[in-house]
């Protein structure tokens, strides 16, 4: 024998691998959101985006979060417990949360929250040493003592994520779900919350200039990873009176898991290209995500 291993036994090994890959690709996304509330938490110079902008945006939302489990809980709960018996309570929650959602975004989110991100990804990008990239697409006041205060009015256009009224009426559809016995609300929230994944890394495809062709391929190529990341986020979303302050760390959750993956992409382009500047702005898309833990 040659010491060689047969091509059907390493077939084998690879296949055997790819759940374990899944696996550590679904763990690694679904922990950003929640990196992101530490992150935020212990960084005091991101609380004042929150304090001073969103707070009065919460208390609104207590009230119509009050106004839903006064006048709609109840009468669903009522309704679902004739098909789901002692399990309707949980069904009439996730319903009645998930149509204070729908009010709370159709009001405020796209107008008034979306810019408040937008900072807390840029600023994060910033204090992760990134700043090169984010210097092109907004005034930076680099003598400011902080990465927060650094930031300054965009110079093109700024989005955390795109706002549309498709969005909200996905929401609405989806919503009935959980009137399905015991797998509709899970199906709720893996499905609104793949959409929340997909659009996550849209700040950073924008800041690198990305075509919407070659968005879609960057997309593609983190479908699995967004499903978990968006999964979390959809429930840390749908929290009341604390779901504003969640939409602020999962972006800085979001900026996390983005700065790791550009790190990767430049150490990739300079290993293939010694002369490649981590200051220039690449034309094409990054390699594929990297799967190695932190």
């Amino acid at each position: 024998m040659d010491g060689t291993i047969p091509a059907s036994i390493d077939a084998r090994s690879i296949r055997s691998s790819r759940p374990v890959t899944y696996l550590s690709r679904a763990g690694i996304a679904s922990s950003y959101p929640l990196r992101g509330i530490w992150y935020f938490l212990r960084n005091r110079e991101f609380w004042p985006l929150f304090l001073g902008r969103l707070l009065p945006l919460s208390m609104i939302s207590l009230l119509v979060y009050l106004v839903l489990f006064t006048f709609a809980f109840l009468p669903q709960y009522a309704f679902l417990a004739i098909f789901h018996g002692w399990g309707a309570w949980v069904n009439a929650v996730v319903l009645t949360l998930g149509e204070g959602l729908v009010i709370i975004q159709g009001l405020f989110e796209g107008f008034f929250v979306d810019e408040c991100r937008v900072d807390v990804f840029d600023a994060t990008f910033i204090k992760l040493g990134l700043k090169d990239i984010v210097s092109p697409h907004r005034i930076l006041f680099d003598d400011a003592p902080t990465a927060v205060s650094m930031v300054g009015k965009p110079t093109s256009p700024a989005f955390y994520q795109p706002w549309s009224i498709i969005q909200i009426l996905e929401l609405i559809v989806f919503l009935p779900l959980n009137l399905v016995p015991y797998v509709g609300t899970p199906a709720f929230i893996l499905i609104t919350g793949t959409r929340l994944g997909k659009l996550s890394h849209y700040r950073w495809f924008q800041l690198r200039g990305l075509s919407k062709e070659e968005t879609k391929r960057e997309v593609r190529s983190l479908t699995w990873d967004y499903v978990w990341f968006g999964t979390v986020a959809m429930i840390l979303e749908l929290i009341p009176i604390l779901s504003f302050f969640f939409l602020l760390t999962t972006s800085a959750g979001s900026a996390l898991w983005a700065a790791r993956m550009e790190g990767e992409r430049r150490h990739s382009r300079s290993v293939v290209d010694p002369h490649f500047s981590q200051d220039e702005q690449p034309s094409q898309p990054p390699p594929a995500y990297s799967d190695n833990a932190v």
